[in-house]
């Protein structure tokens, strides 16, 4: 099945049916579970706190560490913190943070790669070239040297909360773009020498007509899945900053800073860790899982 993307008078290109697709999608039942699973975090993260009323940040060190019960659903921590409300309030940042540095990747790699794939020649090189350096440097350390330059000047201007957010939004991002670029990059220099693109230059279409709609709706396939690996990459990503101690301050309750407040208290309150590092393990799997069916739906040899 392929649907028509508009290029000029008489000319038309293949793209993806989104029908189509969708049925393949939701006809498999690992990503139907998925689907439903995930749907389900997401419906407890965006309503939870308003339906709990216990607040996650009271202290009360007469109620520390209780086992989960009545009172408090999943046990609190060693400040008498509720668990449940921590976690509901915790997986709204740890999911924003993953979706805002998913964004900034994919405008990177997408921003990148078409304008290597594009215009080639000299310019397209050096992209790469620099593509390749980035690929080159080892992650972790320069998330933790970029933070620990520059986390306590951004701290002060923008507010622990604010500032912190920010910069590991833009480390994360600014670190995750170079499959994509190199993915799209390869999608333009194979489109390119298509014939309706050809016809569309012929006819007088501008570069970035070309580009906009021509090139990209032909890639989005491709860039779609990537996005969709890429939030949880990028929410695992913030979960072991936020564990070793690098990403948010200790009041603002992301899944992996509960995971690293947690570490003292494994064998004496394991439940401290089961419920976030449950929660980041089934919102990445769940993810990771559609991002993997839907890679099958959209290629065509799998029909």
């Amino acid at each position: 099945m392929a649907t028509d993307v508009e290029l000029a008078p008489g000319l038309v290109a293949p793209g993806p049916s989104k029908n189509r697709v969708w049925e393949r999608l939701w006809g498999d039942r690992t990503a139907q579970s998925a689907l439903v699973v995930l749907g389900l975090l997401i419906l407890a993260i965006a309503l939870g706190p308003a339906l709990y009323s216990v607040s996650p940040s009271s202290i009360d060190f007469s109620a520390a560490l209780q086992p989960p019960g009545h009172a408090h659903l999943l046990g609190t921590n060693d400040l008498g913190q509720d668990q449940l409300a921590r976690l509901l309030i915790g997986g709204r940042i740890s999911l924003a943070v993953g979706l805002a540095a998913t964004l900034v990747g994919i405008g990177l790699g997408v921003s990148v790669g078409a304008v290597a794939g594009f215009y080639g020649g000299w310019l397209d090189v050096g992209l790469m070239r620099v593509t390749d350096l980035f690929l080159a440097l080892p992650q972790l350390p320069l998330v933790l040297l970029v933070i620990y330059l520059f986390g306590d000047p951004v701290r002060r201007r923008l507010g622990p909360e604010r500032g912190i957010f920010l910069l590991v939004v833009l480390v994360i991002g600014g670190l995750s773009w170079m499959a994509v670029a190199r993915l799209v990059r390869a999608g333009f220099l194979s489109l390119k020498q298509r014939t309706f693109v050809q016809a569309a230059v012929a006819l007088g279409a501008s570069p970035w007509g070309v580009v906009k709609t021509h090139l990209l709706p032909n890639i989005l396939g491709p860039v779609i899945v990537a996005a969709t690996l890429g939030v949880g990459n990028a929410l695992l990503a913030e979960s072991t900053l936020s564990f070793l101690g690098v990403g948010f301050p200790p009041d603002v309750p992301t899944w992996g800073r509960m995971l690293y407040d947690a570490q003292n208290y494994i064998e004496s309150a394991p439940y401290l860790v089961l419920a976030p590092g449950l929660a980041i393990f089934m919102t990445v799997l769940c993810i990771n899982t559609l991002g993997d069916r839907l890679r099958d739906s959209l290629d065509p040899t799998s029909r």
